[in-house]
């Protein structure tokens, strides 16, 4: 029987500058199930791609066992991947209906990190805030292979090249698996958010006590002030004792 329980909340916003959404999230304590969704921007139809991966996910009838619930996930992220780049190449060679993916399963005593692209999830516990997920992206490789620092992948010119998604570049995802503690809390969240604030800023409004609803609020309102220069989702779950 699951010892733990999630309350969440899901925010997605325009910001300042884009003229349409491209971001889509999902937001299933019920299912034990949250994810992000990043349309890649300039592609065609970034918008449909993370609307897609988030119904296909959203369909999804969650098995009693956590593998089984994550090969599934997977096995229609994969189904999306290939609808996607069948609708692309109806449009050309060139085309591209793209979109990253980060999801949050949770069975109660255990949960996995399942990716693919610059989406993120970030775990705050023991007053550490630990990022879960590794970036796919071409500044994480030159950060990986010690020819950038990590402090400079920001401001890289190659800072957008994403280069695993769904519906472009390599698919294969990450995963992360361990084990659930009381007073976990998750965020998943697109790069709207972790390029306009640095991962102190992010802490400091995670560990807040608050409910998580204040806590996404208050988020996306520091990102509306500082501009909002893209499209911004924040998924924040937390995780606290069955009563």
């Amino acid at each position: 029987m699951p010892v733990l329980r999630f309350t969440s909340r899901a925010l997605t916003h325009v910001g300042l500058v884009r003229r349409r959404n491209e971001d889509a999230c999902l937001d299933r304590p019920d299912l034990g199930l949250w994810a992000v969704a990043d349309g890649m921007g300039g592609h065609e139809a970034g918008d449909l791609a993370s609307t897609r991966i988030v119904a296909a996910l959203g369909e999804i009838e969650p098995p009693a066992d956590l593998g089984a619930f994550a090969d599934i996930c997977a096995s229609r992220l994969t189904a999306v991947d290939a609808e996607l780049r069948a609708r692309a190449a109806m449009l050309g060679p060139a085309a591209v209906i793209a979109s990253t993916v980060v999801a949050l399963l949770a069975d109660g005593i255990e949960f996995v990190c399942l990716w693919a692209g610059d989406s993120r999830i970030y775990r705050w516990r023991d007053s550490e805030l630990r990022q879960l997920t590794t970036d796919h992206s071409r500044v994480q490789e030159l950060v990986d292979s010690g020819l950038l620092q990590a402090k400079a992948a920001a401001n890289h010119p190659e800072a957008h090249i994403v280069t695993r998604a769904i519906g472009g570049g390599r698919l294969e995802f990450g995963a992360v698996r361990d084990t659930l503690r009381p007073g976990d809390r998750f965020l998943l969240c697109s790069d709207g958010l972790t390029n306009m604030l640095t991962d102190q800023e992010i802490a400091r409004e995670i560990a807040e006590p608050a409910a998580v609803d204040a806590a996404a609020e208050q988020l996306l309102d520091l990102v509306l002030a500082r501009g909002a220069v893209d499209n911004v989702t924040i998924v924040i779950v937390a995780v606290e004792p069955v009563a």
